[in-house]
């Protein structure tokens, strides 16, 4: 059993890592921290052990478990329906951990490079009834569930779960980021009807929607903000500090532009011609998985949309209905304390295998009421 007075956080980006730290005893004692830019895994451990390092100075406690925030370009929504007879007889909640078990099992088998980091139950349908939750007292003799599991490739979560057993951290939960951070916002905007996420990463894209408040499908593009960078560093051939430093500030490094002899104009075209590709690609998704597109507020997120200022906006002819968001390590972390806490009801929380001493269900999962 954790026995530690801070929770933490670490969301594992592909250049970046967020931290934070949350006292159980006292929602204002928390404390983050914001690694390094990293183009590569060369110093990822650095960065690891210097957050590791800063959470354990402001805690005051040795840092032994972590819960961590992954995303990921190979990341697997999968949606499946199953459905069983009963005999009429009262429906209780081991009717569906049953049906549950019984099609996780299904997904575990057909996607064997893949571990399942949530469980959505997205509708239940007792004859021929549809319910957003599990009714309580109810007689039923026909069952179906419709289920959303969110995927990650194991070779990803391997990766990050070794490299802090290398500084003596062992991981509890893992979350999808993406997920987590989409669920987290919405809760402000629950007014709107139809809402969607577009996060757009170092190497991907993530698009989370929402239906009167629910969640109805996840999808997740290779391509994100760092081929931006590299679209310039080819064009203009120089390297990708120069060209990622030129993204984000080129309407402020007019200097440097003037001693390379390049032209404002040619970068303008480069970041539009990409940007515009990502959002045209997304915005397609969401047409062809949300009916109610045009009914449809979208949130764009991530540092990869950090490019798309109030003056850059304006050059995208496809961003009109657009949104920024701009996020903090804070906002970033606590959408994974949420996660834990049991935010989304609709979701079905994970037991770690290490822990054995539950019955044998509730080590696999439980359900939020």
């Amino acid at each position: 059993m954790n026995n530690k007075n801070f929770e933490v956080f670490i969301d594992c980006g592909s250049s970046k890592m967020r931290a934070g730290a949350f006292d159980k005893n006292n929602s204002k004692n928390n404390f983050y921290h914001e690694g390094n830019f990293f183009f590569d895994n060369s110093n990822i451990t650095i960065e690891i052990e210097k957050i590791i390092s800063s959470i354990e100075k402001d805690t005051s406690e040795y840092l032994n478990e972590v819960n961590l925030m992954i995303d990921s370009s190979e990341m697997l929504s999968i949606n499946i329906s199953i459905a069983k007879k009963l005999d009429g007889s009262k429906l209780k909640e081991e009717d569906i951990q049953f049906l549950v078990q019984d099609v996780k099992q299904q997904v575990l088998r057909n996607y064997l490079m893949y571990d399942i980091a949530h469980i959505i139950i997205k509708n239940y349908k007792l004859d021929e009834i549809d319910y957003i939750f599990l009714p309580n007292n109810i007689n039923c003799n026909f069952i179906s569930l419709d289920i959303l599991f969110i995927c990650l490739p194991k070779n990803t979560i391997e990766f990050f779960k070794k490299l802090f057993l290398e500084v003596n951290v062992s991981t509890n939960q893992i979350y999808c980021s993406s997920y987590a951070k989409s669920f987290n916002y919405k809760e402000n905007l629950s007014l709107i009807e139809n809402i969607s996420f577009i996060d757009i990463g170092f190497e991907k894209t993530s698009i989370t929607s929402y239906k009167k408040n629910e969640i109805t499908f996840i999808d997740v593009l290779p391509v994100g903000g760092n081929h931006i960078t590299k679209d310039i560093s080819k064009i203009l051939k120089l390297d990708l500090l120069e060209s990622e430093r030129i993204k984000l500030y080129f309407d402020k490094n007019q200097n440097f532009l003037n001693e390379k002899k390049i032209s404002l104009n040619l970068i303008n075209q480069i970041i539009s011609a990409r940007t515009e590709e990502i959002l045209e690609l997304s915005i397609k998704s969401i047409r062809q998985n949300l009916i109610m597109f045009d009914n449809c507020k979208i949130i764009l997120m991530g540092k990869g949309s950090k490019i798309l200022d109030s003056k850059f906006k304006e050059k995208i002819s496809l961003t009109s209905d657009i949104d920024l968001l701009e996020e903090t390590t804070e906002d970033i972390c606590e959408s994974g304390l949420k996660m834990m806490e049991g935010m989304n009801r609709q979701e079905v929380l994970i037991i770690p295998k290490k822990q054995i001493d539950q019955g044998f269900f509730e080590k696999l999962f439980h359900f939020f009421k």
